[in-house]
């Protein structure tokens, strides 16, 4: 999957979107995918001038963006969204900079009624960078629409 198709996935956008690849998914199994990382990503930025890292909770919101298409099915996408609800077990171990590819796996743990659980772990260049074991909540999608008479009153 390019971004084209993870956007028809995952409700996430620029510049939330930390995926740009995804090369294998098995529903309820397991999924693979990297994020590319530039010196353009807006974090880094300000996390650290003159020394940019990737911060600990973008790569947490990577493996979740990815986790996201093991715990729902391919006739959920669309209907039913995977929210992050727990984090166990985060670990870093090394740092992420521009110029990096962050590989990303994520293993199914277990699910049970509307919650699923998966292992992620992040890599680059074969070295472990961040894992955590992560909890979803999967539930409904809203749809809002905007009455746009309110926005002339």
């Amino acid at each position: 999957m390019f971004v084209g198709d993870i956007t028809q996935v995952l409700p996430h956008r620029y510049p939330m979107l930390l995926l740009d690849r995804i090369s294998e998914v098995v529903p309820y199994k397991h999924a693979v995918g990297y994020k590319n990382l530039t010196a353009n990503e807006a974090f880094f930025q300000g996390h650290f001038p003159g020394q940019p890292i990737m911060p600990g909770v973008y790569m947490i919101e990577a493996l979740a963006q990815l986790g996201g298409t093991v715990i729902l099915g391919q006739h959920d996408f669309g209907r039913r969204i995977a929210v992050l609800a727990g984090i166990d077990k985060a670990k870093f171990r090394r740092p992420v900079v521009p110029g990096d590819r962050l590989d990303m796996e994520v293993t199914m743990l277990r699910a049970r009624s509307s919650m699923g659980w998966v292992k992620g772990e992040a890599r680059v260049e074969g070295k472990l960078a961040c894992s955590a074991e992560l909890m979803f909540s999967v539930s409904a999608v809203a749809r809002f629409t905007l009455d746009a008479s309110i926005l002339h009153e």
